[in-house]
């Protein structure tokens, strides 16, 4: 099986989940499992891989999304506690307070808060700091969290231009130069991303005033009634888990996993794994109320994990790769790089970058970080050779583009987290934010030229 055919199936592969997941026809998890094995199965009967081949491929795509689920799944069950405690009720009361019934506020807040969370750097923690923390909020404003998501991911888009962030140090290091000097080449258009990101914000919030958003809007009102009844069955229920007195005590607690986090010492998962036990044991004594309290957040633990363990298959068909006889057989998204190489018009050669600045936000859709960068950069500095087209505005336009779409994209374990959080399907993410990230992503590209660092 040649390996155009295997690029063409895998492209084929790709358009199948997208479509099925677009017009809901089954779950994310079933997707990612049913289209990669009958891909997998086909290059097996083509010969291009053995049965061991296929096991390998699977084994490696659980190494990448093995932490990411379990850090979710430890993530909902601390986040459920601190929700059953009443922390986020004194949090979200001073929000409100500070707010007030001002829709546009919540918004830039929330770019805000993910432009500070995504200073690390990681995905998963961000979203494990701006939604938790922004979502009680939203619901309450009567606002959409797929706004939540969009205004979050743009922010930290923008973040993950940072030197210790991943598309940059991969960029850098096929580059050859240090991560910080390419930063620093970037600094304006981050600069600028981040203004624009606010921006959006302010945008996001007039667009949800506008359909009646806010405590006192129409959506409010009309919802009032149904609120009030549902309000009245779950009170009891939730007083009897309100820990008002531990307020403080989870709070400190709180800020110490998020500082864990950030200190990047541990793997990520391993400060929630402590703040559950400590949360668990402080709050809720006794093995009884404590495997209610699991119980409770059992559900979309389990979902979103299924997802996650799901998008191993998915990762390890397409994205990683096996070497036989010490010769690495191309992966499925290398054969698809090579496609891309061969179909790219020799007209547009010499605007490779703007080409590629154009269609790094759909190509994100199936494209993971490690196989843009290390297979698609190399593939596109090569073809810009040929044309007289520096190796550098080729990298700028890659990183700075594709970044804005890393957390709308599928492929990256992170946003599969954040959509579970949020309690959102991850094809009505993709719909409410891909229109936004692609403009968002051209507005840098053309900054970015008007300052001299892309050529036309």
């Amino acid at each position: 099986m040649s390996e155009i055919l295997v690029g063409i199936l895998g492209f084929l592969c790709i358009i199948a989940i997208v479509v099925t997941l677009f017009r809901s026809i089954t779950l994310p998890s079933i997707a990612f499992i049913l289209f990669p094995s009958i891909l997998g199965l086909i290059l097996v009967i083509g010969g291009y891989y053995t049965f061991d081949n296929l096991a390998a491929l699977i084994k490696a795509g659980f190494s990448s999304t093995g932490p990411t689920a379990a850090l979710f799944v430890f993530s909902v069950l601390y986040f459920g506690i601190m929700t059953d405690a009443g922390m986020f009720d004194v949090i979200i009361g001073k929000l409100m307070s500070l707010v007030g019934d001002n829709v546009i506020g919540v918004a830039v807040m929330t770019a805000v808060i993910a432009l500070i969370g995504h200073l690390d750097g990681g995905g998963a923690s961000t979203f494990c700091i701006v939604v938790p923390s922004m979502l009680p909020v939203y619901k309450k404003m009567h606002m959409r969290p797929t706004t939540l998501l969009r205004i979050a991911v743009l922010a930290m888009g923008v973040l993950n231009l940072m030197p210790w962030a991943g598309p940059t140090m991969r960029a850098a290091s096929v580059l050859g130069m240090e991560a910080g000097k390419l930063w620093n080449t970037l600094l304006p258009i981050q600069v600028f991303g981040i203004i624009l990101a606010l921006a959006h914000a302010v945008l996001a919030g007039v667009q949800e005033k506008a359909r009646g958003a806010g405590l006192n809007g129409k959506l409010a009102q009309e919802e009032g009634e149904v609120a009030a009844e549902e309000t009245e069955t779950q009170t009891a229920e939730v007083n009897d888990l309100a820990r008002p007195k531990l307020f403080a005590f989870n709070l400190i607690l709180t800020i110490a996993v998020i500082a864990m986090l950030i200190w990047d010492v541990f793997p990520s998962y391993v400060p929630f794994m402590c703040g559950v036990v400590i949360a668990l044991m402080v709050n809720y004594p006794g093995a009884k109320i404590q495997k209610k309290i699991i119980n409770l957040h059992a559900g979309p633990a389990l979902t979103m994990c299924s997802t996650l363990m799901a998008a191993a298959v998915l990762m390890g068909i397409l994205v990683k790769s096996v070497t036989v006889n010490d010769v690495a057989i191309p992966s499925v998204v290398s054969c698809m790089s090579a496609i891309i190489k061969m179909i790219l018009p020799a007209a547009l050669g010499k605007h490779l970058p703007l080409v590629i600045g154009i269609l790094s936000v759909p190509l994100a859709l199936a494209f993971d970080t490690d196989s843009y960068f290390y297979g698609m950069l190399p593939v596109m500095i090569g073809i810009g050779e040929g044309f007289g087209v520096a190796a550098l505005p080729i990298a700028i336009a890659m990183v700075v583009c594709r970044n804005c779409a890393t957390f709308i994209s599928p492929m990256v374990p992170a946003t599969l987290l954040g959509v579970g959080l949020a309690d959102v399907d991850i094809k009505d993410h993709i719909k409410a934010s891909f229109f936004y990230v692609w403009g968002f992503s051209i507005l840098c590209m053309i900054f970015a030229v008007l300052i001299g660092l892309m050529p036309l």
